[in-house]
């Protein structure tokens, strides 16, 4: 069974930066389509970077040129290093995963729905 496990998460001031990861388990790591996710407190999930088993990334407008997400598929790890901080940043951060046999060669969209392994979530807190 897939387990998802992030950290990295904390408070930080507005223009400050972390990097979040979140350890991989119990599938093919390589094959998966891997994502971050978020949710601020009354708002609903939404996706913030999608990375392809070969690498291809996409972003959400609101962070585009702030955030980078990439991958160690040997550490079976997914990261996300998240730069000028902003308080709108903050909220729950998920690491999410979908297999796709032989491997996920094209991005998935960037809606819950798409992925179907969750990790338990890790806070974000950035202060103004």
């Amino acid at each position: 069974q897939a387990q998802l496990v992030e950290s990295g998460g904390g408070s930080v001031q507005a223009g400050g930066s972390l990097r979040l990861s979140c350890a991989a388990s119990g599938y093919t790591f390589s094959s998966a389509c891997m994502a971050w996710f978020r949710q601020a407190p009354d708002k609903e999930r939404e996706g913030v970077a999608a990375i392809s088993s070969n690498e291809l990334t996409s972003y959400a407008d609101a962070v585009k040129g702030r955030f980078t997400i990439s991958r160690d598929n040997a550490k079976t790890t997914l990261y996300m290093q998240m730069d000028s901080l902003e308080p709108e940043d903050t909220g729950m951060y998920y690491c999410a995963a979908r297999v796709v046999w032989p491997g996920c060669w094209t991005l998935l969209r960037l809606i819950p729905s798409e992925y179907n392994n969750w990790g338990q979530g890790i806070q974000v807190t950035v202060s103004s």
